[in-house]
């Protein structure tokens, strides 16, 4: 694996795209309303939607392709992964949850496949990636800095504000490591490559994970140490260089996501089955 492979980012990149304009408030409040909506609704219709939506807006961050693709296809590998225990675990969950069990390949014991057990963990794996594409745009498009002040607007105390944004800001000094110690184990002759065996490439990145680990204590351990030099607490409030104020299309945004979780909750109250079954 080489380092051009590794040419990706989970931060803050200011691209002028209309939604880095709008207010970390608007931001957070959007995040947060996406997160309530995925997790009130198991319907795929709606499911898709909320996708499709998160990868136009995406593609309005005006980032790199590039640079979130590698997270796109490991969220999908993961969930296929999770996908394949879900059924080895609770082989008939998904006729439990339709009501009917149409058999499209029968196997020995509980595990034939049906078509109501394929529908649950497509819909459920659909439900967890659309998390993806509203998060990108959160990290992406929102300075940590004005993303703390947001936070301490609203009434969080800033020391909580102020850690928020120094994980933001920690994100690409752990991808760099994870970068730097990967190549010094490809050194010690680690073999990351689709040479290996896939079993073989998991352990090898668990000897990466360790490391990273540890490298990541040191540094929350500097930067706790440096805070406190500098008098960090000490005072009851601060200021904020970065603090925005909220403008009229701040206002209309958290408006319109006001009225989609109501609309949601709404929904979920008024549903009587949990997922929506067209077959």
């Amino acid at each position: 694996m080489s380092s051009s492979k590794m040419k990706f980012g989970i931060n803050y990149v200011d691209t002028k795209s209309p939604l880095h304009k709008l207010n970390g408030i608007t931001k957070f409040a959007f995040f947060m309303a996406w997160v309530t909506v995925v997790l009130t609704t198991f319907d795929i219709r709606i499911i898709l939607a909320m996708i499709a939506l998160g990868l136009t807006l995406l593609k309005m961050t005006k980032v790199p392709f590039s640079s979130y693709k590698p997270l796109l296809i490991g969220t999908v590998g993961v969930l296929i992964t999770n996908a394949v225990f879900m059924f080895m675990l609770s082989p008939q969950q998904g006729s439990e949850y339709m009501g009917s069990n149409t058999v499209l390949l029968a196997l020995p014991g509980p595990y034939s496949i049906t078509q109501e057990t394929l529908f649950y963990l497509v819909a459920v794996s659909l439900k967890y990636f659309s998390m993806l594409p509203a998060a990108l745009v959160f990290v992406f498009t929102i300075h940590p800095t004005e993303f703390a002040a947001s936070l301490n607007r609203i009434g969080v105390p800033y020391k909580i504000a102020y850690a928020v944004s120094l994980t933001l800001r920690y994100l690409p000094d752990v991808k760099q490591d994870f970068v730097n110690i990967m190549h010094a184990q490809q050194a010690r002759g680690l073999d990351l490559s689709k040479n290996a065996p896939l079993y073989t490439r998991l352990q090898n990145v668990a000897k990466i994970l360790g490391p990273l680990i540890f490298s990541s204590l040191d540094r929350a351990d500097e930067i706790a140490n440096a805070m406190t030099l500098r008098g960090f607490g000490r005072n009851n409030g601060r200021t904020w260089y970065n603090q925005r104020p909220l403008t009229r299309q701040d206002a209309l945004t958290l408006v319109v996501i006001a009225l989609v979780v109501a609309a949601a909750i709404g929904k979920k109250v008024t549903d009587t089955q949990l997922f929506w079954y067209p077959f």
